[in-house]
């Protein structure tokens, strides 16, 4: 399954895992470093630690939510010129810094 887009996910500053967009859908796994770390917890309570890939025909809700809403989005949407359908592209620029401990980096290959 080749990945069309690809971001790393970050615990309170430490990288957890990968989630990519890919032709069927979308992937997320954890970090075999990360899940052996004694203080590991979970992205969310809907993606617990567990060393085999989830996978999504649509974005995993968590990461859905993460994306700003109202006029927010539609400043996010107008000043990266990304058409709002593109909830990865929205993830990807949006969730850099959030407010919470979860962020998102994009991998650019």
């Amino acid at each position: 399954m080749e990945a069309y887009r690809t971001a790393y996910v970050y615990v309170r500053d430490t990288f957890a895992g990968t989630l990519k967009e890919t032709d069927s859908g979308y992937s997320f796994i954890y970090d075999c470093d990360y899940l052996t770390t004694p203080n590991a917890t979970a992205v969310s309570l809907t993606l617990p630690l567990q060393a085999e890939e989830y996978t999504s025909k649509t974005l995993f809700s968590f990461f859905d939510g993460l994306i700003p809403e109202g006029w927010l989005l539609d400043i996010v949407s107008r000043n990266w010129k990304i058409d709002r359908k593109d909830r990865f592209g929205l993830l990807l620029v949006a969730c850099k810094d959030p407010i919470g401990n979860v962020r998102i980096k994009e991998v650019l290959e």
